[in-house]
């Protein structure tokens, strides 16, 4: 999703155009032609071939047998740069997947990116149930995530309200809070419990439970620790969960500020 301010005046529009066709090219995996290519983008054939054939030389996209291009390998290594970046220090991904392991559930880093709300780590629990879409760099669904709802607690009302006009508050399952004002009673029990908490909002039969990591004045330092369960298991271990959240939020903390120490 573009961003919602307005375009810059200083645009490079080949840049713009060659990141609409990666676009483009990644949402069909079974590949598209040059002219499928064009004719979805809205440029010319001629636009189109000059940005394939750069996009194929760097490695972003890849021409198969058939004419048909697909992404390339280079995708895969910037996003291993992006996980990495986002992550922070190995150790805060040893902290995560010993959460995950002791806990049996997965467990999720989150913060603000470009003012955007976003999951920048994962390690996966074997009681979780699977979620493909819960992946570092995932910035949707802010108000139905217990993750996002830790970070919109840290916003003042009016950033808050900001914050959900230009991103709105889709309807993931029929127990998704739609309305602000649904969502800022949430945010106070929150508050009240030391736990932002969701039941079938995001996902039926899933629960999410998140805590802070980092408070900061700066928006973009402050960061959070969720984990995701059986809605069932919630139910009936609400308080060990939080026990056991908030011990991997202080093991994370730790794991940040060794890290920091480290590389100073």
């Amino acid at each position: 999703m573009r961003d919602p301010l307005a375009e810059p005046s200083d645009l490079i529009r080949s840049v713009s155009r060659a990141l609409r066709v990666l676009e483009s090219v990644g949402r069909a995996p079974r590949g598209l032609t040059v002219k499928q290519i064009a004719r979805r983008c809205e440029l010319t054939v001629a636009t189109t071939y000059h940005l394939v054939r750069t996009l194929a030389y760097e490695g972003y996209v890849i021409r198969r047998e058939d004419g048909t291009y697909i992404v390339g390998l280079e995708i895969a290594d910037r996003y291993r740069e992006l996980v990495s970046a986002f992550r922070g220090p190995p150790t805060v991904g040893e902290a995560l997947r010993r959460a995950a392991l002791e806990t049996g559930y997965s467990h999720y880093l989150g913060r603000f990116v470009g003012g955007r709300i976003a999951v920048t780590a994962c390690a996966e629990g074997a009681r979780s149930p699977f979620m493909d879409d819960m992946v570092p760099g995932f910035d949707e669904g802010s108000h139905a995530t217990a993750l996002g709802k830790a970070l919109l607690a840290t916003l003042t009302a009016d950033q808050r309200a900001r914050y959900l006009r230009d991103w709105g508050m889709r309807a993931f399952t029929p127990a998704t809070l739609t309305t602000p004002e649904a969502l800022e009673a949430d945010l106070a029990a929150g508050e009240r419990r030391g736990m932002q908490l969701e039941m079938g909002q995001f996902r039926q039969g899933l629960a999410g439970a998140a805590v802070n990591v980092i408070t900061d004045r700066d928006m973009e330092r402050r960061l959070v620790l969720a984990c995701a369960l059986p809605a069932a298991e919630m139910l009936t271990s609400a308080r060990v969960v939080r026990a056991k959240l908030t011990a991997a939020a202080r093991s994370v903390a730790e794991a940040l500020s060794t890290g920091d120490a480290a590389t100073a």
